[in-house]
């Protein structure tokens, strides 16, 4: 049975920027007390910097308003991205067959 999310108010997230901002304490310390994770805090002290928050895999999180354009450059580009990766491979697997056979 998963574990039921949390939810905290929009003032206690406003006054733990504060408390964290205000104090001088480190970031972990500040979280512990709160019984927070310290990513958890990172991630509101950059949403209240006006910065927008991050996904849970550390990258910038991606609104789904991107322009049927912009994807269909986005698409074209990886499939490039990724016939290159295949040559590579490719490429190395000759290589190892080519230098792992016995001296002649």
């Amino acid at each position: 049975m998963p574990k039921a999310r949390r939810s905290f108010t929009d003032e206690f997230k406003r006054e733990a920027v504060a408390l964290l901002e205000g104090s001088g304490r480190p970031l972990e310390h500040v979280a512990r007390e709160l019984g927070l994770q310290a990513s958890v805090m990172r991630n509101r002290r950059r949403v209240a910097q006006g910065h927008p928050p991050r996904s849970q895999s550390g990258a910038p999180a991606v609104s789904g308003t991107a322009k049927p354009d912009e994807q269909t450059a986005e698409i074209a580009r990886l499939r490039r991205e990724l016939e290159r990766v295949r040559q590579e491979r490719d490429i190395l697997k000759m290589a190892i067959s080519f230098f792992s056979e016995p001296p002649r």
